[in-house]
């Protein structure tokens, strides 16, 4: 059996405005275990967002437990989740979030800068994510010059370069056409086969159904979670 790298307990999140709660997510228990491509999907409102941003360490539960790779989330302070976010997990977004003065290789290179990697190193691991993706020979080109699914392989190099236990993809083709999507996946299912653990939010079937496993998520509950 594969290490588990995600456990949630009767995970809870309640927004408050004013007078006003609303539960975003109510009750989640979740199992992901290493090597997993799992897809989460749901209507607008149905907590997807608010589940990510959990896994993700980018938010907090307002009650029950998140263990990642078996340490309680709760129990940790700024730093440490500020570690966790920029080592253990890789984040790959809609509208790609590059650095829009910076070449392709100098925006891969930024979770390294943060993680005080050395000059040198950096250059290399950065230039071997780009090939990971196809998009070496694009290493000196701004984003202006790159079209959409070439960005978002660039993003996708700049998640993998810290070698993260979790990829955590955001609706990753919402801003892509067919076949920018279609090649961007690929990549997915090829991370995936190499042992990368894969999280991936999408209200897109087709996209889902790259994805071995499938969790639905309706109004803060998940009502299926099958293998697929």
């Amino acid at each position: 059996m594969e290490a588990e790298i995600i456990l949630m307990e009767e995970v809870h999140k309640v927004y408050r405005t004013g007078s006003t709660e609303v539960n975003a997510l109510d009750g989640i228990n979740l199992k992901v275990c290493e090597g997993e491509f799992l897809a989460i999907m749901g209507p607008s409102g149905s907590g997807k967002s608010t589940l990510m941003n959990i896994i993700g360490c980018l938010d907090v539960p307002t009650s029950g437990k998140y263990f990642l790779k078996g340490k309680e989330i709760e129990k940790m302070g700024d730093e440490e989740l500020a570690y966790i976010r920029n080592r253990e997990i890789g984040f790959v977004f809609q509208n790609f979030n590059l650095l829009s003065r910076t070449d392709a290789l100098s925006n891969v290179e930024l979770p390294l800068i943060y993680a005080k990697i050395p000059k040198k190193e950096r250059r290399e691991r950065a230039f071997e994510a780009l090939k990971k993706v196809g998009i070496e020979g694009r290493a000196k080109h701004m984003p202006s010059e790159l079209s959409g699914g070439e960005q978002q392989r660039v993003a996708i190099a700049r998640a993998l370069v810290t070698n993260p236990s979790i990829i955590l993809a955001d609706e990753p083709t919402g801003n892509l056409d067919t076949k920018s999507s279609e090649d961007i996946m690929a990549i997915f299912d090829k991370l995936n086969s190499e042992g990368n653990t894969i999280i991936l939010v999408t209200h897109e079937p087709d996209i889902a159904k790259h994805a071995k496993r499938l969790v639905r998520l309706r109004d803060g509950k998940i009502i299926e979670d099958k293998l697929q």
